[in-house]
């Protein structure tokens, strides 16, 4: 699902220049619109033009950086400016040139350019699909030159930073960290089927695989059409509770964890559920969701119990997230998804808003400009974002608590996934895997079957890509 256009749609009426995000799977395309994006009001624009003093004084001699991608982050109206925007054009005199892509050509069209010697400045790292493969193809510089990760901007996320070093360089600048899905809920449905609350659980430390599971058990009837899960990422999700991604990066080099004990354990668990028929039958529905690929899948009509989703898809109009029910009326809410029984930790599956600096880009200082400037605007980003989601989108108080909660476990815990960020050959294989456990109509079969059959091509990729990175 090509999701990134979409994210950022959502991203733009939030004023989240700087917090694209993206998910994956087969299940749409890319072809939303973009939505409009709302002025920043006085206030906040006085907010946003006292950062100025935090970044370095600078001269650019060339002002305007190249973008290229899918969607333009430029405001089309010309005056709905992100917080980031908004400091490069006041700060630097900064302008960004939007180079026009489409999801399917992104790479091409960049290789292209940079075969040409007409590359653009920068590139979006947050479908996590473009690192480390750019950085083994050479359609990336690294960013150690560039960007002063010791400096007060950078200093706070040296950690995030360093979580995406291949062979001893940075090539991602990133901004913050970005949770990939979070359990969502329906209030109504948990309170008439007399279960606990999840947000309560978690707040107590009592939200764990054992309580998930049994309540996806007592819940999923499907006689009555009634089950557990539903959507696309419950797979991925689900995983990464165990604190280890399938294909992960170590030291500066990618690694296959197929075979760890931690993940055959809460695959062993997925299996399981699957097998109690607690999983929406996408195969009886050509595939899709029980909402033909709509969000909010049988949560607002009391069908389905959990749906393992970005955030995303409740940063948006009452009418849009009806499906999930009532946002205004305390109908929707969201929690991580479970511990492991035996951990202390929640682990979250974590993406990244971020950008990467083309091969042979024209200008690295308006770059290095750009990225300082998101860095710097974040925390004003994170604010104005929830005073949007309260005042326009019909958030409760507790949904603002838990979204902040969840972005600070997923910079204590990331779980960053690079399945498709190596080859289209592994995130081809990477979808068989991911699913393998817990496909529907009758298909899933064991971790260990799964392992035994894939996890040899997986380290033979793995070994290929560690090998071949371009000089």
């Amino acid at each position: 699902m090509k999701m990134a256009k979409r994210i950022f749609a959502a991203a733009c009426a939030l004023s989240l220049a700087c917090s694209m995000a993206a998910c994956g799977s087969s299940s749409s395309d890319s072809s939303s619109s973009k939505k409009e994006a709302k002025a920043m009001t006085d206030d906040q624009k006085e907010q946003v033009n006292a950062l100025q003093d935090k970044l370095p004084d600078i001269e650019l001699s060339n002002k305007t950086i190249k973008w290229m991608s899918h969607y333009d982050i430029n405001p089309s109206d010309g005056k709905s400016e992100s917080p980031a925007i908004s400091l490069f054009q006041t700060k630097y005199g900064g302008k960004i040139e939007y180079v026009q892509t489409t999801w399917d050509n992104r790479y091409t069209d960049l290789a292209k350019a940079v075969m040409a010697n007409d590359s653009p400045d920068f590139f979006p790292a947050d479908d996590m699909d473009a690192f480390p493969k750019g950085a083994i193809k050479a359609m990336f510089e690294p960013i150690d030159d560039v960007v002063d990760f010791s400096s007060d901007i950078w200093s706070s996320s040296q950690t995030l930073n360093d979580s995406f070093v291949f062979n001893g360089k940075h090539y991602v600048a990133a901004i913050d960290v970005r949770p990939q899905y979070v359990c969502t809920y329906n209030t109504k449905t948990i309170s008439d089927f007399g279960y606990d609350d999840p947000a309560e659980l978690y707040a107590n430390d009592e939200w764990t695989w054992s309580k998930f599971t049994e309540m996806c058990l007592d819940f999923a009837d499907s006689e009555a059409d009634r089950y557990a899960l539903d959507g696309y990422w419950y797979g991925k999700a689900l995983n990464d509770t165990c604190g280890y991604p399938l294909i992960g990066l170590e030291d500066g080099k990618l690694v296959n964890n197929m075979g760890k004990a931690e993940v055959g354990t809460v695959q062993d668990l997925m299996y399981n559920l699957e097998k109690n028929n607690v999983v929406f039958d996408r195969s009886s529905n050509n595939w899709k969701t029980r909402g033909d690929g709509a969000n909010g899948e049988g949560l607002g009509s009391q069908l389905t119990l959990f749906i393992p989703i970005g955030t995303w898809a409740l940063e948006d109009t009452p009418e849009k997230t009806k499906t999930f029910g009532s946002v205004k009326d305390g109908e929707v809410m969201f929690v991580p998804m479970p511990r492991m029984d035996d951990s202390d930790k929640y682990y979250v599956s974590t993406g990244v808003n971020g950008y990467l600096l083309c091969k042979n880009a024209p200008n690295p200082d308006g770059f290095n400009a750009f990225v300082n400037c998101c860095k710097v605007a974040n925390s004003e980003v994170q604010n104005i974002t929830e005073e949007q989601l309260k005042n326009d989108y019909g958030w409760t108080d507790d949904m603002i608590e838990m979204r902040k909660t969840i972005y600070d476990l997923a910079r204590q815990n990331p779980v960053f996934d690079f399945q498709d960020g190596v080859s289209a050959e592994l995130s081809t294989l990477m979808q068989t895997v991911n699913q393998a456990t817990m496909v529907t109509g009758g298909g899933a079969t064991t971790w260990t079957e799964c392992v035994a059959e894939n996890q040899k091509a997986v380290d033979y990729i793995i070994k290929e890509a560690n090998a071949n990175v371009a000089e």
